[in-house]
């Protein structure tokens, strides 16, 4: 009885000690392909709640494409109105990391700077990104405002 109280015990300490690595890589596998951006809202930094502007990409911004891969790399793909047309206007490309438990994620495009995000939402078909760069005070209330990017596929 001891011994299968024992083997019980090392069991149930084993199992619940074991952190599952396959989630992070889950969670990559469900962030690579294409995402397009959907909208982009700006919140109240004073409680986090508060919706102070939603804006919603042009017919042109629609067609940017912001790619992962489950291999780190990243490209963003951009398109830009030129008199009457949208076209082409450029692709970067660089690395990223990704933090299953704190749910960080950095992006470094090639020749430009680190920028830092948390990931708020990620389904197989939504991405919602919080910006942890540039925040400024849209509202003028003495708190920097943050803003969030959601995704579509």
């Amino acid at each position: 009885m001891k011994k299968q109280l024992l083997l019980f015990a090392f069991s149930a300490l084993t199992l619940t000690s074991c952190k599952d690595d396959n989630i992070e890589a889950y969670e990559l596998e469900m962030m690579s392909g294409d995402w397009k951006v959907s909208k982009i809202e700006t919140i109240s930094g004073k409680d986090n709640k508060t919706v102070i502007k939603t804006q919603t990409p042009s017919d042109c911004e629609a067609k940017n494409i912001l790619h992962f891969r489950s291999d780190y790399y990243t490209s963003f793909t951009y398109y830009s109105e030129v008199g009457l047309e949208c076209q082409l206007a450029g692709k970067t490309e660089g690395k990223y990391t990704y933090t299953e438990e704190s749910k960080l994620l950095s992006i470094k495009n090639d020749n430009d700077t680190e920028r830092w995000y948390r990931v708020e939402v990620l389904t197989s078909h939504d991405l919602k990104l919080a910006q942890l760069f540039s925040s400024f005070d849209e509202d003028g209330d003495g708190v920097a405002d943050l803003t969030y990017v959601s995704y579509k596929r």
